[in-house]
């Protein structure tokens, strides 16, 4: 097999395994993200391609979620959306702005950050089930949606971890929510990355249908697999990603 292929398989697979985890429980980008770079495609343009590989994937879960979406107040949903999508376009802007050095020393410990709080999350969730927390909600939507406007790693674990420390415990509802505004907010970034030049398009067009396949099946999965074992799995993921890209510094 030669390394050219090599490259279209890695990618291909990591998109449709990121597919799948975004929808059970965020985390996918620690997948694609990698595979890129394994690819060759420079860290800068690594992220704005893995975004966009995986947004379609969100859809594909928003839908596997519809009936939980559908449930919720409509005037929260909205306000969810447009606050997601607005801290999407600023940490995409932000992205561009930051030189292609510094971002490739940040790279590590983003990751860091995103494995440690989806590993802590429910702990400190059980100290705040009564908390005035909820309030934060939309302030902290905001702060992680530009973060990932601007780096699309753990994402979703971020966005679990915020819904669950601000008083939604039901796993659907939360799961549902973390898929709608990781849609909205990669799609109006990837829009921003395209126009600025960032994207890939060979790898983003390849690895944007193998995402979608995996988000409509993780969507699937997602309410028969034990939570338990994909969380395992992600922080497994996580872990071994943060260590190889410290190693590579």
């Amino acid at each position: 097999m030669n390394a050219d292929l090599i490259q279209w398989v890695v990618t291909g697979a990591a998109a449709l395994g990121a597919g799948v985890l975004n929808a059970i429980a965020g985390g996918g980008s620690f997948l694609t993200f990698p595979a890129l770079v394994f690819a060759g495609v420079p860290v800068l343009q690594a992220n704005a391609t893995s975004a966009m590989a995986v947004s379609p994937g969100y859809l594909g879960s928003v839908l596997g979620f519809k009936e939980e979406i559908r449930s919720l107040p409509r005037r929260d949903v909205w306000t969810g959306v447009i606050i997601s999508g607005l801290g999407g376009l600023i940490g995409a802007a932000l992205l561009m702005l930051t030189p292609a050095k510094l971002f490739s020393g940040l790279v590590p410990w983003l990751l860091l950050v995103a494995t440690a709080l989806f590993w802590i999350g429910p702990s400190i969730a059980r100290f705040s089930q009564n908390s005035q927390l909820e309030r934060a909600r939309i302030p902290g939507l905001l702060l992680v949606s530009i973060y990932g406007g601007y780096f699309n790693g753990g994402l979703g674990i971020l966005l679990m971890a915020l819904y669950t420390l601000t008083g939604l415990h039901h796993l659907h509802t939360v799961n549902a929510l973390k898929n709608l505004n990781s849609f909205v907010l990669s799609l109006l970034s990837v829009a921003a990355f395209a126009l600025a030049g960032a994207i890939v398009w060979p790898q983003a067009i390849w690895m944007m249908v193998l995402a979608t396949i995996g988000g409509w099946l993780g969507a699937r999965w997602a309410k028969r697999l034990p939570m338990a074992y994909v969380r395992a799995l992600v922080l497994l993921t996580g872990v071994v990603m943060t260590v190889v890209f410290f190693v590579r510094q």
